[in-house]
């Protein structure tokens, strides 16, 4: 039976400061990590169908932007609604949440798509089923950009050749979107070199000259933005001008033996996508229960753009820059690694 929400609904499990958040964010936001314990969310039901009981998932999550939407579900009681409750696991990223999800120990997990299509590509059972976020297609709104110092010489991304260019992870949505911006200038992308490091790090390593540019994504793009720092080109948008730059997945084997499971859950992300949409200062207002982005951060920053279905053009533009940087093993196709009635 399910716990009554609006009377017992436990809490989320918050970093213990600040600095823990933002370090969780730096290493989350495109790419691998390590666990960083549980955390859990409930959304039970009053009204869930005439047993009145919900059915329990795992959902292993990142601190991250792009997760507003699925935390306005449980706090609106949406998945409620589509008789679900969510205990979240919370990890660094995609390198914790893809094996749990693909060895049953989480039912659901979210990632970045590139993420996701080298774990296709290399034989693992993932199929997603529902867009995070995606590009508003408008640099004045868009999140993600590779910036620069403001008096910088740098103009286009094709000015990059030769130079250093900071991002989060390494071999993935990151670097592959740099380099398709390069490419599309007419440069060179295996002129350019990339550094790891931490999102947090990276303003402070354009201002002391460490890398030449850096590519963030919020909050560190609004952070950056303060300083100064000038945008040389929107990452998401060199790709697509609607690039779906996250994604919910779960395994085909779920999918099979659970099919109203994973509906149910669509259809409760798809409704809490549109309730995110159309209460943006509801959305701002949820970050502060699940990471430490300062209010007036949160006030500032470049929201996502959240949709209720599958982008399969995006998706096929990221498994075509991906293979011609070399990160598929080749013959990957956006019907391998989307559930047929997401599309």
């Amino acid at each position: 039976m399910g716990l009554n929400l609006r009377s017992e609904r436990r809490s989320i499990v918050l970093w213990s400061s600040a600095a823990a958040a933002v370090l969780a964010l730096s290493l989350t936001a495109c790419g691998g990590g390590s666990p960083s314990g549980d955390a859990t969310a409930t959304g039970a039901a009053d009204d869930t169908g005439a047993s009145g009981e919900v059915q329990k998932v795992t959902v292993g999550v990142m601190p991250l932007v792009d997760l507003a939407p699925l935390h306005l579900g449980v706090d609106q009681g949406i998945f409620e609604k589509h008789g679900l409750e969510l205990e979240l696991q919370t990890a660094q990223g995609g390198a914790a949440i893809i094996p749990a999800v693909t060895s049953g120990q989480a039912d659901f997990g979210f990632s970045n798509p590139t993420s996701l299509l080298i774990a296709a590509s290399k034989g693992l059972d993932i199929k997603v089923i529902a867009p995070g976020g995606s590009s508003t297609g408008d640099e004045a709104t868009d999140y993600g950009a590779t910036v620069v110092l403001p008096d910088s010489d740098f103009e286009s991304a094709a000015d990059l050749e030769g130079h250093t260019v900071a991002v989060n992870t390494l071999n993935n949505i990151s670097d592959s979107t740099v380099k398709e911006a390069v490419r599309q200038d007419g440069g060179d992308p295996s002129a350019v070199e990339f550094v790891e490091m931490p999102f947090p790090n990276m303003v402070a390593a354009v201002e002391q000259g460490t890398v030449d540019a850096a590519f963030l994504v919020e909050p560190f793009l609004t952070m950056g933005l303060a300083e100064s720092m000038k945008p040389v080109f929107w990452n998401w948008m060199e790709v697509s001008p609607d690039l779906m730059a996250s994604a919910y997945f779960t395994t085909g084997a779920l999918a099979e033996e659970d099919p109203e499971l994973v509906a149910a859950f669509q259809a409760a992300m798809a409704e809490s996508a549109d309730y995110a949409e159309s209460h943006p200062e509801e959305t701002r207002s949820i970050l502060d229960t699940y990471t430490s982005i300062p209010p007036e951060t949160a006030a500032e920053l470049r929201l996502p753009r959240w949709a209720d279905d599958i982008n399969a053009d995006s998706l096929e533009r990221l498994i075509e820059i991906s293979t011609e940087d070399g990160l598929l093993d080749g013959g990957l196709s956006v019907e391998d690694v989307v559930l047929p009635d997401a599309l």
